[in-house]
């Protein structure tokens, strides 16, 4: 038994979602009101205790299992989730980083240090030789409330003061350089600070716990201004938002969240009343911070400087949230065919400030000029298209021709029609074209085959009455037992850790049965939610597939879970003489077809679908059999969509699944 799995048995779901939610028995199941959005009319959230799961049928239409519920309502990351859901289950876990030569702490420890760290420096800035810096700091306007709440500190100029304190506490100086808090020089192995005559900003994880520092020299001649810790397992900016552990409840709470560029501006605007503000620590936007913004909120505020590279700023994160915060929806074109388009599941403003002015200098004039920015905050798609207009001649028809070629892609992104009508409308004044050529402007997408209205084939018969294939006499128990969705997903994911190259061609087969991709919906659960992101990730950084989802796996706890799939798949695939096998792992090559295994898989995938509508169906029966009235406008289209996507699957399932032909 994994980890995850273990977890799971010791903590009742029922018990875990009653401490925030307000649960009544609903038959088997429970329901309530989501947490997760506004919602007094319609209890539209459910809970499954059978299969350890939930699901909003409201506004929020998603679910998962203990691990997505903590992880929704507190904004962590897997990892987060999954040491809390631990700790409270009496679960161990290896709390170790990435094993490496002279490893000397577990993270336990690095934390410990860290915290030793913050203290240190935090009783400096109240000394003498720390009266430069706390000079400075209230000369910006910050209370000493708000420095003593943020853990605001000193770095003196001497070069090992920090290396003696901590070893007269028992830390050894390896610790510290391990920990990015000291440099050891490599031949005298003399141990010297890594920060000195510094203004310090503990940075701190989505828990609250020390992962790091950002620090700004007193030196006005002094390089680099702000310098961070460097990388370790703890700290790593990509990953990181300052200030997110005191803005999670604001986040929620005002539906927004605005991202500025500073530690200065984080913590002006908190000390103005605006707590929804984080800081990406002077990196670009990137897929995980979305991912951790977009528990919170879809409504994502951008405050950057206006200067060429803000500009570059916004256009990055157009593309990162186009990569890790979009889904598909189906869709009919122009000749009635269905197809299905990237939507982007995040609203992403443009806060426009004043030239050469930062976030921190606007809100101490006052926080209703602050406000009134972000009233006045435009979309990033119209944002981006002025910006562009702006630096061509709109005169010339192929200036109009790139302008239109840029922005309509990004314009067909944005989730909302009655938006992306008003974009297409603005784009089309620019460009001095009738709309409706806009409007038929379509990227190219793969062909779909059409349906057969007059040969429809019957409804597939139940999973568990399908035919085992012959080839999977190999593994006698995944016969799609329908009460076994976590072995069922296992075996998807388990093929794909096995094969990353096969992802791309499951793809590809699923579009030819005219379903949608494969996506993280597919998965109840947020442990394979998890590993399914990381074969994403493989596929967007075009990086080792293998090396890193093997150095991947143990960093963010899956490595249990990992070795459990490969197990269940094991049967598949066989040890080969050689240095390579067939499908491009050393020593390992697939004893089925490929062509086999992707029908199997999508099989499995079409059942899953199939699962996760009747449970749906099952749950919005009870609730209309329990509260007739009144219902909500969301749940009603819900309950209306299902069956045509119950049918659609149904039909895929009913076909003889091709095994040639689809480009594969």
């Amino acid at each position: 038994m994994s980890v995850v799995d273990e977890i799971k048995a010791r903590i009742d779901i029922v018990d875990l979602i009653g401490e925030t939610v307000e649960l009544r028995r609903s038959g088997k199941n429970y329901v309530g009101f989501c947490p997760f959005h506004p919602n007094t009319r319609t209890p539209a959230f459910a809970v499954f205790p059978e299969t350890g799961t939930w699901r909003c049928f409201g506004a929020c239409n998603t679910g998962g299992d203990i691990f997505t519920f903590v992880m929704k309502k507190e904004g962590w990351d897997f990892r987060q989730a999954l040491e809390y859901l631990a700790q409270r289950a009496g679960v161990p876990l290896k709390d170790r980083p990435e094993k490496g030569e002279g490893e000397t702490a577990t993270l336990t420890e690095w934390r410990q240090v860290l915290q030793e760290a913050v203290t240190f420096y935090q009783q400096l800035l109240r000394q003498p030789q720390g009266r430069a810096a706390l000079e400075y700091l209230r000369g910006r306007g910050l209370s000493d409330g708000t420095i003593e709440t943020f853990a605001l500190g000193y770095a003196p100029r001497e070069r090992d003061a920090l290396v003696r304190y901590m070893t007269q506490r028992g830390f050894k100086p390896q610790l510290l350089a391990e920990v990015g808090l000291a440099r050891i020089d490599a031949e005298t192995g003399e141990a010297r600070d890594y920060f000195r005559h510094r203004i310090m900003f503990p940075v701190r994880d989505a828990q609250g716990r020390p992962v790091g520092f950002g620090a700004r020299t007193l030196d006005p001649e002094g390089v680099p201004k702000y310098l961070n810790s460097p990388t370790t397992p703890l700290f790593d900016k990509g990953r990181l938002l300052y200030g997110l552990d005191r803005a999670r409840k604001a986040i929620r709470e005002r539906d927004r969240v605005v991202l500025v560029e500073g530690y200065m501006d984080v913590l002006a605007l908190h000390q103005a009343g605006f707590q929804e503000a984080v800081s990406v620590m002077g990196t670009a936007l990137t897929p995980h911070h979305l991912r951790q913004l977009q528990r919170l909120t879809r409504n994502i505020y951008l405050a950057l400087d206006p200067d060429p590279a803000g500009r570059r700023a916004l256009w990055r994160s157009l593309e990162v949230a186009r990569d890790a915060a979009s889904e598909t929806e189906p869709t009919l074109d122009a000749k009635g065919l269905l197809r299905y388009e990237q939507r982007l599941k995040v609203n992403l403003r443009v806060v426009v400030l004043p030239e050469g002015r930062d976030p921190d200098e606007i809100v101490r004039e006052g926080p209703a000029r602050w406000e009134a920015l972000i009233r006045e905050a435009r979309p990033l798609v119209l944002f981006l298209m002025d910006l562009l207009a702006a630096d061509l001649d709109l005169d010339d028809p192929k200036a109009r021709a790139q302008l239109a070629e840029t922005m309509l892609p990004l314009v067909h992104l944005v989730a909302n029609p009655v938006e992306r009508e008003a974009y297409l409308r603005a784009l089309a004044e620019r460009v001095r074209v009738p709309v409706e050529q806009l409007r038929r402007w379509r990227p190219a997408q793969p062909k779909r085959r059409r349906p057969q209205p007059s040969s429809a084939p019957r409804p597939a018969a139940p999973p568990s009455a399908a035919p085992v294939p012959p080839e999977f006499e190999l593994l006698p128990s995944l016969v799609y037992p329908v009460a076994n969705v976590p072995l069922m997903e296992r075996f998807v994911l388990g093929v794909l850790w096995q094969q990353p190259n096969l992802l791309p061609r499951v793809q590809r087969y699923l579009r030819s049965l005219g379903q949608e991709p494969l996506q993280e919906e597919d998965f109840q659960e947020e442990a394979h939610r998890q590993v399914w992101r990381l074969l994403e990730e493989v596929q967007r950084k075009f990086v080792p597939a293998r090396e890193y989802l093997d150095q991947q796996a143990p960093q963010q706890g899956l490595q249990t879970l990992v070795e459990a799939m490969t197990r269940l798949v094991a049967p598949l695939f066989q040890e080969t003489e050689g240095s390579e096998g067939a499908n491009g792992l050393p020593g390992v090559s697939i004893s089925l077809k490929t062509s086999t295994l992707l029908r199997e898989i999508a099989r499995t995938i079409l059942y899953l679908r199939v699962v996760r509508i009747a449970q749906a169906f099952r749950h919005l029966e009870d609730v209309l059999r329990t509260h007739p009235h009144p219902w909500e406008q969301d749940v009603l289209e819900q309950l209306k969509r299902l069956p045509q996507v119950r049918i659609r699957v149904e039909q895929a399932l009913s076909k003889p699944l091709p095994l040639m032909g689809v480009g594969l």
